[in-house]
């Protein structure tokens, strides 16, 4: 069981784990890789997105094939820490287009930002743009030179 009212077992987690993979796969396809028929999977499946389990589908783009080749981890301490304050930096953060993950994080750093720009001068431009009117009291850039793991898929049957 997920949540409250949300309940999952091994084969919603197949079907999970399969999605992740390929999103692609036809209702044939995904049925056979779970073992179900095809109405009992595409049943399955529209229970998990009504139960917003499954956000939706998208298609993953090698950044690096159209010329962002820079992935740049970026550490945020502020001094500020109202509701206020963080409801504006939020709304700011997610205005920047090279932005691809945005947290708030615990421990020694307030914000953790992945950003993928074209190089350096992409990454200088970013930076201008995220301390523009907001009052950081750090900004750390951590410069990626290798992607080992990126939007893998979660093995659900295995973590369960």
């Amino acid at each position: 069981m997920i949540g409250k009212d949300v309940k999952i077992d091994e084969i919603d987690l197949r079907i999970l784990t399969c999605m992740q993979r390929d999103s692609t796969l036809s209702q044939r396809e995904l049925a056979e890789r779970v073992g179900l028929s095809q109405n009992a999977c595409w049943r399955r499946l529209q229970r998990l997105y009504a139960a917003g389990v499954v956000k939706g589908s998208r298609a993953s783009i090698d950044f690096e094939v159209l010329g962002f080749d820079l992935t740049v981890i970026v550490m945020i301490r502020t001094r500020h820490h109202s509701k206020e304050w963080s409801d504006d930096f939020r709304r700011h953060v997610e205005r920047l287009p090279e932005v691809v993950d945005f947290y708030r994080i615990g421990g020694d750093w307030d914000y953790l930002i992945k950003v993928v720009t074209k190089g350096m001068s992409g990454y200088d431009a970013f930076y201008r743009k995220l301390i523009t009117n907001f009052d950081l009291a750090t900004v750390t850039g951590y410069f990626s030179m290798e992607a080992i793991i990126s939007n893998r898929a979660v093995d659900l049957v295995r973590m369960r």
